[in-house]
């Protein structure tokens, strides 16, 4: 119809005016009772796929939210729901716009042919921005971390402080903060997930007594385990596994201290104090001058 009308609108002579005038008043006649409401039925049924859409993405959320033990996956589960009612809301709108054009007598497959080719362009342009969105939609969906938690991503390693589609921003220990690409995310190293394990080593001298050594350490780990201060922190009883090195005068225990995601160092920086209390009170000798009792393996530093 809108082709007609076109037509219609190359014929401006005055001799012709009257009869174009007529024309166009039949063809607006029939386009309001046959097109019109065809348009106008398209447009409804669209908008209530749209909001029956919204309301669903809504209560989903909403559920899952409400079952989670904690509200670190809040921002997730918003961000997820967010970005599937938009590629919804965009879907049907896109059809709805194609029925409507279809109505109104316009050839689709120019236009259709001109947006594929725009399209690929764009995405040869933006194909870095697009393996953000990909990579931040199953970090995101899969669950890989969470806000608070300590990952290694992209060579660098902190507490995720916030996480979008596009970016993944890190707070490491001396405060700098790192933001990282989705796209540059290949690894997730996950030291917070479920549970956090850190192993302490202790230095004493190499003719200390070995089951002494043992002992003292169980006594101490066993203590801390059921401290009330500590017992909620620590999840199963603190393993000492024995001598894990000997060597120049000096022998090596190992403690493994198993915890709830980010509570490992506390617990540790007690067991250290303990030690060295316990240590100068049963006169156990140190594995050399100026050396520490303890030591924390990843690091090397001494405390």
């Amino acid at each position: 119809m809108l082709t007609f009308f076109l037509q219609r609108l190359s014929l401006p002579t005055e001799a012709n005016l009257p009869g174009l005038l007529r024309d166009w008043r039949e063809d607006a006649i029939n386009f309001l009772r046959h097109d019109a409401p065809k348009i106008v039925f398209v447009l409804v049924i669209a908008y209530v796929l749209i909001r029956i859409l919204r309301m669903i993405a809504s209560k989903t959320a909403d559920l899952h939210i409400r079952k989670l033990p904690s509200g670190l996956r809040v921002q997730q589960i918003r961000t997820l729901t967010s970005v599937i009612t938009s590629v919804g809301v965009f879907v049907i709108l896109f059809i709805a716009i194609l029925e409507v054009l279809s109505l109104l007598g316009l050839n689709l497959g120019p236009m259709l042919a001109s947006a594929g080719i725009a399209g690929l362009a764009i995405g040869f342009g933006a194909q870095t921005m697009v393996h953000d969105f990909i990579n931040g939609f199953f970090i995101l969906f899969e669950n890989q971390y969470d806000l608070g938690d300590m990952v290694r991503i992209a060579g660098v390693k902190g507490t995720v402080e916030k996480m979008s589609l596009r970016q993944t921003v890190l707070r490491d220990e001396d405060g700098t903060v790192h933001i990282v690409p989705n796209s540059a995310i290949q690894i997730v190293s996950n030291t917070t997930r479920d549970w956090s394990q850190f192993p302490l080593r202790v230095v004493v001298a190499y003719s200390e007594p070995s089951e002494k050594i043992v002992k003292l350490l169980k006594e101490i780990g066993s203590e801390v385990r059921h401290d009330p201060e500590f017992s909620d922190d620590v999840v199963s009883d603190i393993d000492v596994p024995g001598i894990d090195r000997v060597g120049n005068g000096e022998a090596e225990y190992l403690i493994l201290i198993k915890t709830r995601p980010n509570k490992q160092y506390r617990v540790s920086r007690e067991l250290r104090r303990r030690i060295k209390a316990c240590f100068e009170k049963n006169n156990v000798q140190a594995a050399g001058p100026g050396r520490i009792y303890v030591m924390d393996q990843g690091t090397g530093k001494a405390s």
